[in-house]
This record gives structure tokens, C-alpha cells and sequence, in this order.
């Protein structure tokens, strides 16, 4: 074996292991907040870190499946963030008409 080959495995493992760490300062903001568009991009990076996570184990475990589950996931993760982000319009907005009041970027435009 060359020293190429003996240093894979190390590497793989670490950028595993650096993912999850970032993944979990993720899930901090996600948690911490404070707005809901905060917690979308976070558990958007969180599902993008899961999947690059998936890919590595894929060439360290030499398992081809687990790209194809990463896939699958990668389209469900894109699929959830839009819905929630129209589910967060939709309720702006009605909270919006309930108070009475003008959209956030109408009153910017009027203040010009």
C-alpha cells in the first residue's frame, strides 16, 4: 500500500467527524432561533451535512446504496424546505390581514 492509500481512511473519517460538529452547531441555531427563517437555513445545512456525511461513508465503507439513500434524502430535504417556506408565507400573511396591517415590504416601499 502506498502512504495515499493509508491516509484515506484517516481523512474520510475526519471530515466525518468535523461535518457532525458542524451539524450540531446547526442544530444550536436551529434551536436557539430567533426567527423561523433562521431555523429553516439551519436545518437546511443540516440535511446538506447529512448528506455529504452519507457520501463519504459511501467511499469509506465502499457501499454504493448509500449514495442512492443520499439522493433520496437530498430530494426529500429540498422537497421539506419548500413547504415550510410557504407555510411560513402563508402565516405571515395571514397574520398580517388579522392585524390589519400592510405587508413588511409595502410599508418599505411607502417610506421611500
Amino acid at each position: 500500500m502506498t502512504k495515499l492509500s493509508e491516509f484515506v481512511p484517516y481523512f474520510l473519517m475526519t471530515c466525518c467527524i468535523i461535518l457532525a460538529l458542524c451539524a450540531i452547531a446547526a442544530l444550536i441555531r436551529a434551536i436557539k432561533g430567533p426567527r423561523y427563517t433562521d431555523r429553516l437555513v439551519a436545518g437546511n445545512m443540516i440535511g446538506t451535512m447529512v448528506i455529504a456525511t452519507m457520501c463519504i461513508l459511501s467511499v469509506y465503507l465502499g457501499q454504493s446504496f448509500l449514495v442512492d439513500v443520499a439522493i433520496v434524502y437530498a430530494l426529500l430535504s429540498a422537497l421539506a424546505v419548500i413547504v415550510l417556506s410557504r407555510l411560513i408565507i402563508v402565516r405571515r400573511y395571514e397574520q398580517i390581514d388579522k392585524e390589519g396591517g400592510q405587508p413588511v415590504l409595502d410599508d418599505w416601499r411607502q417610506e421611500q
